[in-house]
Order: structure tokens, then C-alpha cells, then sequence
């Protein structure tokens, strides 16, 4: 999502222009780090780190094994792209990476869920290049929008096939009003748990280590983007207190990883930092927790989870006329 480094450290790089294979590695970690907007291979092996962290804490290790299969298979796919500045610095692979770890979140693990993880990854790709192309009279990127309309595909997919089974998707309901339960006075430590759950919910798990890990990663490359991170979660968490969402969700962070992801993208990866622009993602984080859970209710009926969709929608909202309401802070 970013094409620029701030930081390369000489030996490294030498090291990746004389072989193909570190090359090849390095574009991979950048492709894992681009999930957050960063452009580092040392932050994309923190990611890493963190995803197998979570995946093991949470007994689900395909999880992580897939995250390392899709950002491969969507970085060998971006090398048919003339586009190699794109390539280098990951953004071919990010949305393969979302779609690994997506995939063995919600389907029980079997050969063919691997198959689809390859393939998903392939299309990915393909989606970002044609998600691109039509949002470029908008000049605003396809962010995770390709990783969502690939996963929403497969997993719609797996209930007219038996071979994919989908036993960890929500299970289908009608809306109804949601009626608030007395939980009392909640601690410090729930409150510090949830605002690093928020943050490792983008990979689909709540986990507090990996969560710190992720802000370490993030603060290696961009301390403007780990401290948005920190305080878009926060935000996040305060606005669906209020609005008394179920408790729970909050505490696991469903409320606050897509939030996360529009704070980074509206404070400092599309905007120079600065009040007039803390003013407008604070606006933006706020609304994206109330569109995620419009989102949470429109798909309820078809039993699968939002993921990053309410992050995108509300980015986007934001992004377009961002030219035009503060174009001296426009990166």
C-alpha cells in the first residue's frame, strides 16, 4: 500500500541484489508488512512472528502456516506484473497474505482449502490490478478491498459445496435488535487487552503478545503509523463502549482491528500528520466502527464475517474528497 522505505540498512540490501532468492524474500516480508501500510522486511518478520504467536496461542497453526502460503503464491503471481516497483515493495503480496490466514480461520483445514489458499492468493492479484485500475480516476488505492471480495467468493462458495466445509463461519441470522446485558464496571486490564486484540484482529485472532509485536513492527518503520494504531484501537474501543455494542466483541477486538487500519491509513500513510488531519481520522475511526457494525448486521443473513470491509468502505469515503478538503497534507 506504501511505495517508499524509510529505512534500508546497506548490508541488507546489498545482499538482496546479489541474490534472487533473498530478493524474493525480502519482497515476501515487505508484502506481509504491507497489510499495515509499511514497507519494511524486519517489520514484515515481526508480523510473521506475530501471526504464528497467535495462531499457536489460539491452537490454530494452519492459520499461520497460510498467511506464509498466500503472501509466496500472490508474491511468485506479482512477478507476471510488468510493474516491478509495485512488486519490490510488496504490494502484490499483502492481499495473499489477508486471504492465507482468512481461509483456515473459517474452513476446516483438508488438501482442497490449501488449493484454494493458492488459488485465492492468484486471484488476489488479479483483483488488485483490476480494483486498481478502475479506482485510479479516484487516485485511491485498492487497499484490502481484493483480499475480501477473493475470501467473500470462497467462503459464499462453501455452502453449495461439500467438499468445503465452513464450520467456523457465523452462523446465519435475520437482524434483530440487540439488547444490552449489565457487565458492570470493566478493568484496566480488559481495557489493555482489547487494544492490542484490536490490532491483531486484522490477522483474524486476538492476542495480546502479538498484538505488542505488531506496534514494535509498525514503530520500526513508522512511529506515526504504530502510535495511530495504538489510539485508533483505543478510539475504537470508547466509541462501541458507548454505543453499548456486545461486550465481548469488544473485549476480542472485532470492534477495533478495521478502525486500526483506517487510523494508520487516514493519519499517516495518505495524509502528513498534524491536528487538522488527527481531527479528520478521528471522524473516520468513529465511523468505521459504526460501519462495521451496519456491515455486521447486512451480512448476518449470509453467515460470513465482514472482515476488512468496513475499513475499506469508510477509507475510501474519506480518501476521495481528501484531495480536495486538505490538500496540503495529501501524500
Amino acid at each position: 500500500m506504501v511505495s517508499t522505505s524509510r529505512s534500508n540498512p546497506n548490508y541488507w540490501m546489498k545482499l538482496v541484489k546479489s541474490n534472487i532468492f533473498i530478493e524474493f524474500i525480502d519482497v515476501t516480508l515487505r508484502g506481509c508488512s504491507q497489510v499495515m501500510f509499511q514497507n519494511n522486511p524486519l517489520t514484515g518478520l515481526l508480523f510473521f512472528a506475530a501471526i504464528f504467536i497467535g495462531a499457536y496461542g489460539e491452537g490454530h497453526p494452519a492459520v499461520a502456516y497460510g498467511g506464509v502460503l498466500g503472501t509466496v503464491v500472490a508474491t511468485l503471481t506479482g512477478l507476471t506484473v510488468r510493474d516491478r516497483k509495485s512488486w519490490r515493495v510488496g504490494l502484490y503480496g499483502y492481499n495473499g497474505c489477508l486471504v492465507g490466514v482468512a481461509l483456515p480461520t473459517f474452513l476446516e483445514m483438508s488438501p482442497l482449502v490449501w488449493g484454494c489458499i493458492v488459488l485465492g492468493s492468484i486471484i488476489s492479484v488479479v483483483s488488485t490490478l483490476c480494483i486498481a485500475d478502475i479506482l485510479k480516476t479516484w487516485k485511491v488505492a485498492a487497499l484490502t478491498a481484493p483480499f475480501v471480495f477473493t475470501t467473500w467468493t470462497i467462503l459464499l462458495a462453501s455452502y453449495a459445496f461439500s467438499s468445503l466445509h465452513n464450520g467456523g463461519l457465523p452462523h446465519p441470522s435475520f437482524p434483530h435488535q440487540f439488547i444490552v446485558e449489565t457487565n458492570g464496571t470493566e478493568s484496566g486490564h480488559y481495557v489493555f487487552d482489547s487494544l492490542f486484540n484490536g490490532i491483531s484482529q486484522i490477522f483474524l485472532f486476538s492476542s495480546l503478545v502479538g498484538g505488542i509485536l505488531f506496534v514494535i513492527g509498525l514503530a520500526i518503520e513508522s512511529l506515526w503509523a504504530a502510535i495511530f494504531a495504538v489510539c485508533g484501537s483505543f478510539l475504537a474501543i470508547l466509541t462501541a463502549t458507548f454505543l453499548a455494542a456486545y461486550y465481548h466483541s469488544i473485549h476480542l477486538g472485532l470492534y477495533s482491528f478495521s478502525a486500526v487500519l483506517t487510523a494508520i491509513a487516514l493519519g499517516s500513510t495518505f495524509n502528513s500528520p498534524s491536528w487538522r488531519v488527527m481531527a479528520y481520522t478521528l471522524i473516520g475511526v468513529i465511523f468505521t466502527v459504526i460501519m462495521q457494525g451496519a456491515l455486521d448486521t447486512l451480512l448476518s443473513p449470509l453467515g460470513i464475517p465482514t472482515l476488512t470491509m468496513p475499513f475499506v468502505l469508510a477509507s475510501w469515503l474519506f480518501l476521495v474528497p481528501n484531495k480536495g478538503i486538505m490538500p496540503a497534507h495529501r501524500q
